[in-house]
């Protein structure tokens, strides 16, 4: 298994740094939205046979957030490769800074949040998005799992469901973990299921007690979601799940 880079928790540049992204995303996506899809569709979907399951549970139209798992840098292509509507991604904020990434990520109108700090301005973004009827994507863990396994939901989900009151649409990626071994030329099935939407009533200042609870009922239907997955491969493997195995 290859090595994976040290995870750096804390972005240590000024707030005011990321205001531009903000400021742009704020404006719409732009062009390199639509260039990125063109160029990564068909080899992703070739190389890892990308499958979508409950594509009609992503509204057409009207404000929704997708909640999904995260263990690699290719979920959001494969998370919005089958879907028409563009997908605004909230991004950790250490992706912003290589020039040729930090453009493309500014026209594509993906919003940062800061690492390691209270980042308001990230939920500030997300909140004007939704009111201008955008479809995000906000990862439920609020960072990749490194362990090759489900990690737990943080808060930052539970309170955007609960201070906007919209659809969040639980969502599982199986077999991105292994997406690093493209570098030996192994490509593993991917596949993605979105699950039926889930409301809450909005709630003022939810205490970050309901915020949790209510990242943890999401990610209890994205548990169910990627399990079932993972069955269905095991199944088509002709071997057994480990999720299965430790039930």
């Amino acid at each position: 298994m290859s090595e994976m880079k040290p995870q750096v928790y804390l972005d240590d540049r000024p707030a005011e740094y990321f205001d531009q992204f903000h400021e742009a995303a704020r404006k719409g996506s732009g062009w390199t939205y639509t260039a990125a899809r063109l160029v990564v569709t068909v080899p992703t979907i070739l190389l890892y046979r990308v499958t979508a399951q409950g594509r009609r549970n992503v509204p057409k139209r009207g404000a929704a957030v997708l909640a999904p798992n995260h263990f690699s840098q290719a979920d959001h292509f494969f998370v919005g490769i089958y879907l028409r509507r563009k997908v605004r991604f909230m991004a950790k904020s250490q992706l912003f800074g290589p020039p040729v990434l930090t453009y493309i990520l500014k026209v594509a109108g993906a919003f940062p949040v800061r690492r390691g700090h209270r980042d308001e301005k990230a939920f500030e973004t997300a909140y004007e998005l939704i009111d201008q009827g955008e479809l995000l994507l906000v990862y439920a863990e609020g960072g990749r799992s490194r362990s090759r396994e489900l990690g737990s939901a943080k808060p930052g989900i539970g309170r955007i469901a609960l201070e906007s009151g919209v659809p969040i649409i639980p969502t599982a990626i199986h077999g991105s973990a292994g997406v690093r071994g493209w570098k030996r030329l192994r490509f593993p099935r991917v596949t993605v299921a979105y699950g039926e939407p889930l409301t809450f009533p909005p709630e003022r200042e939810p205490s970050r007690e309901r915020q949790q609870e209510v990242a943890d009922q999401i990610f209890a239907r994205v548990r169910e979601l990627y399990e079932g997955l993972a069955t269905r491969s095991a199944e088509r493997s002709g071997r057994r799940s480990p999720d299965r195995a430790r039930a």
